[in-house]
């Protein structure tokens, strides 16, 4: 079986088991992000960008899905989506899969697509309790890509929140690393959104969230090189 088919097949047993199952809980958000100093854009070093999120807690597992469209990226108006959708083996087979901060052992699927290419992601993932986070997870994948050669790439995800006073504050991103191939190099992209829930002083079911996203990109596309740091101003309201 070619690892395309494997994937397809994993994600289609995966929304087949969802199908018949509501969601544990849900969420839809839409974001907006302007800033500056940003690599391998079409014009000027400024960018916008929104984001349409869902994210899904499942009996048999759980699905995490984004839409960016990008206003003066390489092409000038990019879209890019990415659709996760993971299988808790722990739920199938009915036994807790927990051994020291692993909480389940997930099979860890990723589709990304743009434009122009489609990149299909699979392997393995673990969901970890640590201490102060709200979620922590980590997936391993080998990355079967359409226009350059596969490699592997480590993800971590994460969501810390606090108080200030009276104030709650949500840091939560992500932490993505892949290796380096014979065509291009190894990529770190460490992006992080530090959250203000202005929303509680409109009501209390107004979540509304003002901040900042603080991405550091290195060797961006696999690009020698090609490494961006910089923050940009967030907006982001939940449904």
């Amino acid at each position: 079986m070619k690892l395309t088919q494997l994937f397809t097949a994993t994600v289609l047993a995966s929304a087949a088991i969802g199908a018949h199952a509501q969601p544990i809980w849900q969420d839809f958000s839409i974001s907006g992000l302007y800033g500056k100093d940003y690599e391998l854009i079409a014009r000027e070093d400024d960018q916008s960008t929104a984001t349409f999120e869902y994210t899904a807690k499942l009996k048999y597992g759980d699905f995490f899905g984004f839409i960016d469209r990008t206003e003066n990226d390489v092409s000038g108006k990019e879209s890019y989506f990415e659709a996760s959708p993971r299988l808790s083996l722990g739920a199938v087979s009915g036994t807790k899969l927990e051994l020291g901060p692993i909480k389940d052992v997930l099979v860890a699927t990723t589709w990304e697509g743009g434009e122009g290419f489609n990149n299909y992601l699979y392997g393995i993932g673990f969901d970890l309790s640590i201490p102060y986070f709200q979620y922590a997870q980590v997936n391993l994948y080998r990355a079967n890509n359409d226009n350059i050669d596969d490699d592997y790439q480590f993800t971590f995800v994460y969501g810390i929140p606090f108080k200030l006073g009276s104030e709650d504050f949500l840091v939560d991103g992500f932490l993505d690393w892949s290796t380096s191939e014979d065509d291009h190099e190894s990529e770190r992209n460490w992006t992080t959104q530090w959250k203000w829930n202005a929303g509680k002083h409109i009501s209390p079911d107004t979540r509304l969230y003002l901040g900042i996203e603080h991405s550091v990109w290195t060797n961006k596309y696999g690009i020698k090189n090609a490494d961006e740091n910089n923050v940009s101003a967030l907006v982001k309201y939940h449904f």
